[in-house]
């Protein structure tokens, strides 16, 4: 599966890096990695780090869950978590959040007070 989903995060990080006009020389000065590390990422020969990640959404104005779409292991889990069948794992998210650089925190706080101010329009 490991395999696939790094395809997968591939595929979907050259067709939003091409959607914008960006070179992988750009992304990978953006996220301060070599450009022949964005090739493996696009490739699906290397994992991308969550916080690579989160830099690569930041810099391509997507939401992180943007990579997961339309993967079929994220849609299963997706929809067993709607029917209340996945626990969240706030460890994780704690540890993760304090990972973050005060500028990634910032940008986080954002993002989470604009998806409150969605939800609260679609309820």
């Amino acid at each position: 599966m490991e395999d696939n989903f790094n395809k997968h995060l591939g595929n979907k990080l050259k067709l939003r890096r091409l959607a914008l006009g960006l070179t992988q020389t750009k992304v990978a000065k953006a996220i301060n990695v070599t450009f022949q590390q964005i090739q493996k990422y696009e490739k699906g020969t290397n994992g991308v780090s969550s916080i690579r990640l989160l830099q690569l959404a930041n810099y391509l104005k997507v939401p992180v869950n943007y990579f997961f779409e339309d993967f079929s292991e994220y849609l299963i889990n997706l929809e067993r978590s709607q029917e209340g069948h996945m626990n969240v794992n706030y460890n994780f998210l704690v540890k993760l959040y304090s990972e973050l650089n005060n500028d990634q925190k910032l940008k986080f706080s954002k993002s989470l007070q604009s998806s409150n101010i969605g939800i609260s329009k679609a309820v």
